[in-house]
């Protein structure tokens, strides 16, 4: 025998279904196709009011689409859970469960900067008493202190919700910082420094420190001039009363042995990381 499921008339825009049968029948059935298909057919009729409760956040920001998968899997939840023996409307069952999915979705992924669950709530109650204070002060901001005194808050905890308006969406790298002007090309990103290539030459300036340091006096002299002093060879021969020849030869020594101890060095390094990540 087939189960029938209607709609019910109601003095709205819309009409829910009468499945009343249908949910008697289903927990007397054992799992298999046929409590499938039935199970089916009560979602797909309840499906129109999964979507109202969606729409209903829709001025959140999130797409419309996405709200209704959401609100789908709290109506697939709450058909499964319902007892049709309980002294309930499906309706004032369902609504709560759909209502609970869609407020998860929003607690935990929509906002781009997480935040406690706390400071969410504070969030939430912080922005219901902005929009219903400012049907009644004049196009004017309320103050930290009425916004506490409505939402029955402390001051701290206000502040705290108002930062968190700011957590919910993120500013992006590529919006428009001069929309008025002529220069549309230049963003926030065009604000944020880059990395200094210098940073290397710091790193590498500290390598070099201790192979210095082992040198002799003369060729730490000479090195100090010619690179820091930028004086060239044959005003370091005359400053040290020998040949250029001489200053060349001490020189390329000097710059060998520091590229030599400096790549033992890093060899040494890396030997002991893999010795340590092997252990």
């Amino acid at each position: 025998m087939a189960t029938t499921i209607s709609a019910r008339p109601q003095q709205r825009p819309y009409s829910d279904p009468d499945t009343t049968e249908a949910f008697q029948v289903l927990v007397t059935l054992p799992d298999g196709p046929g409590k499938e298909r039935l199970r089916q057919r009560v979602i797909t009729a309840w499906l129109p009011l999964a979507h109202r409760q969606a729409a209903r956040l829709r001025e959140r920001g999130e797409q419309l689409d996405d709200l209704q998968q959401v609100a789908a899997l709290g109506l697939v939840r709450a058909v499964d859970r319902f007892d049709p023996e309980r002294a309930v409307a499906f309706e004032q069952f369902a609504i709560p469960t759909i209502t609970g999915e869609l407020k998860r979705h929003f607690r935990d992924y929509t906002w781009d900067v997480h935040v406690p669950r706390r400071t969410q709530e504070l969030r939430n109650k912080v922005r219901k008493a902005v929009r219903e204070l400012s049907t009644t002060l004049d196009g004017r901001s309320p103050t930290v202190a009425q916004i506490a005194e409505h939402a029955r808050l402390a001051e701290e905890d206000v502040v705290r919700g108002l930062e968190a308006l700011e957590s919910y969406r993120s500013l992006s790298l590529d919006v428009a910082l001069d929309r008025g002007g002529d220069n549309d090309d230049y963003t926030l990103l065009d604000t944020l420094g880059s990395a200094d290539g210098r940073f290397g030459l710091i790193e590498d300036r500290e390598a070099v420190k201790p192979a210095l340091a082992r040198l002799p006096e003369r060729e730490r002299r000479i090195l100090y001039w010619r690179f820091f002093e930028d004086m060239t060879q044959s005003a370091i021969a005359a400053e040290l009363g020998v040949s250029q020849m001489h200053v060349s030869r001490l020189l390329t020594r000097a710059l060998a042995r520091v590229r030599t101890e400096v790549e033992q060095n890093e060899v040494g390094q890396d030997e002991g990381r893999g010795d340590r990540a092997a252990a």
